[in-house]
């Protein structure tokens, strides 16, 4: 009983909220062509130049942490090569050995 009349009051069309029936609507105003405008445009294009440009920072970041990671790999084989008794200069890189000697 008392949810049916605080419905009737609060619904007044009992079909529930729809903003064609709103009565604060301006007449020939049509919901449903509207757009964000060029507020919306901007945010938009704000937010898409953002994640790009933390994209490629992320994208160096990891290739940051990939070379040093290849390099301390680099240089613990080294040092356990000197350790071991091994010679004492780094092998040559396949690119110093593809180059003619110069004399």
């Amino acid at each position: 009983m008392i949810s049916t009349a605080l419905a009737s009051l609060l619904l007044p069309t009992g079909i529930g909220p729809n903003p064609v029936d709103e009565p604060t609507l301006p007449p020939g105003f049509d919901p449903n062509t509207v757009t964000p405008g060029v507020e919306g445009f901007i945010a938009i294009a704000v937010v898409a130049i953002a994640a790009m440009f933390l994209i490629v920072d992320m994208t160096r970041r990891i290739r940051r942490v990939r070379y040093r990671g290849e390099l301390r790999e680099q240089l613990e084989a080294e040092q356990q090569m000197i350790a071991e008794g091994g010679p004492a200069e780094p092998a040559p890189d396949v690119e110093q050995l593809d180059e003619p000697n110069e004399r």
